[in-house]
């Protein structure tokens, strides 16, 4: 089997080979081409040790090299090239106590995670396939090299990679690497939040984020997401739901495009609904105030996960006001807009349909119409460009001290009763009748 390998790869192999030294395109790179997909980036795997490496590159960087990994810089684009290693013990659950250098390309690969990872390819040589990669590409299965407990041993956080990769390529986990996963997901605490938070973005955002249910069923979420657990627990005896909360979860997830914000949003947008359960006289199930908890609950969550501030915020914003149902006039959007945020607006449309759409059909098509409507008339508020915010309106706090009025609070208070005016009657905003709104002795504002 032949890989087109690109110039600049090319170009680093045959150099290595020129000296002596062996080389292969190794790892991911190899798996997306064989699957037809175009690589983020090539990995290179060496028989040479990183100062035989820097010798024969004019520019390259040491981005870790105690591991074996020199990066490559070849106009200006960066290529790692890793020296064949055996890892150590691992004695942490996540990192090897040393690595060791060696000359088998084998050994190397044998220390990877999944055999869809462990190939490796150069033109003189081909396809390097010890393990049954391209028999588990072509069966369409994720399988641990070896023996699934030991590499689940070594590094915890393979666990999560696999329901990652299955998400990302759609291919179920082979039986016995699943069955290790479920006996090993309480090691998963040992792994950081950081790399967690990676893995479960990457999750999120592939094709099937949905498979996030294999980290149910494994036992993984119960360890790093146990809200999510709950959730998956939680039944919806309601008209407008046929799923319980988690199963909901899963359908919004599917629903909503596979941006990094929308997605958190979809998969805690109900996360405080365990918290709010009541039932009625009638028996029917209800979760009152669970947007505002739950972006309470969310704000926890992400910050658990090493979550950074915007998108904490953003996810937590969308969250709190998913269930906002303005007046569906001119007037009520534009408060409702003003009331929210800007910031939040369109991707509150996409919240909004996603949960719809995971919903029962009871009133579905009233609901979704009422998002139409809704969006439409942002629309022509943006396309009118009407005022919706303090620092949209036509005067500002200079302005009002210079007719007069005395630095301080009541400047604030004054532009805050302004927007209202200008909310109702977005004609108003000019700098001449807010000016003489404000002087106006039938309704003073001064």
């Amino acid at each position: 089997m032949r890989i087109r390998l690109p110039e600049k790869v090319n170009f680093i192999i045959k150099t290595l080979e020129k000296q002596g030294y062996e080389a292969y395109a190794v790892g991911g790179c190899v798996r997306d081409v064989l699957l037809g997909r175009t690589p983020q980036d090539w990995d290179i795997t060496t028989s040479a040790k990183p100062e035989q490496v820097k010798e024969l590159f004019r520019h390259t960087i040491d981005t870790g090299i105690q591991h074996g990994t020199v990066t490559v810089m070849i106009d200006h684009v960066g290529f790692e090239v890793t020296t064949y290693r055996i890892d150590g013990e691992y004695e942490d659950a996540r990192h090897p106590k040393e690595v060791l250098f060696t000359s088998s390309l084998l050994e190397d690969l044998k220390r990877r995670d999944f055999t869809i990872n462990a190939m490796a390819y150069n033109e003189a040589e081909g396809l390097v396939d010890a393990f049954g990669g391209m028999g588990d590409l072509e069966k369409g299965m994720i399988r641990c090299v070896g023996d699934a407990k030991e590499r689940f041993l070594e590094d915890a956080l393979r666990m999560l990679r696999a329901v990652r990769f299955s998400a990302q390529l759609g291919f179920p986990i082979e039986t016995g690497t699943r069955a290790a996963i479920k006996e090993l997901s309480s090691r998963i605490a040992k792994v950081s939040a950081e790399r967690i938070q990676a893995e479960l973005v990457k999750l999120l955002t592939s094709p099937h984020p949905e498979e996030i249910r294999t980290a149910y069923e494994t036992g993984l979420t119960g360890v790093f997401l146990p809200e999510f657990d709950r959730m998956m627990e939680t039944e919806q005896n309601n008209p407008h739901h046929c799923h319980s909360v988690g199963e909901h979860t899963l359908e919004a997830l599917r629903r909503v495009p596979a941006e990094r914000a929308l997605r958190l949003t979809m998969l805690l947008h109900d996360a405080a609904k365990p918290l709010c359960h009541t039932v009625d006289e009638k028996g029917v199930d209800h979760f009152y105030r669970h947007p505002e908890k739950g972006s309470e609950l969310a704000k926890a969550i992400l910050h658990r996960l090493k979550f950074d501030n915007r998108t904490t915020e953003r996810v937590c914003g969308l969250i709190r006001w998913h269930d906002d149902r303005p007046e569906l006039s001119p007037r009520g959007v534009r408060r409702a807009v003003s009331r929210i945020g800007l910031e939040y607006y369109p991707d509150l449309f996409a919240v909004k349909r996603a949960d719809i759409l995971a919903q029962s059909s009871y009133r579905q098509a009233e609901k979704l119409a009422y998002v139409d409507c809704y969006e439409k008339l942002y629309g022509e508020i943006l396309e009118k460009q009407q005022c919706l915010t303090l620092k949209q309106l036509a005067v500002n706090g200079s302005d009002l001290i210079a007719e007069g009025m005395e630095p301080g609070r009541e400047i604030g208070a004054m532009m805050k009763r302004l927007l209202d005016r200008v909310l109702e009657q977005p004609e108003l905003n000019t700098k001449e009748k807010l000016l003489e709104l404000v002087h106006n002795s039938d309704t003073p504002l001064i």
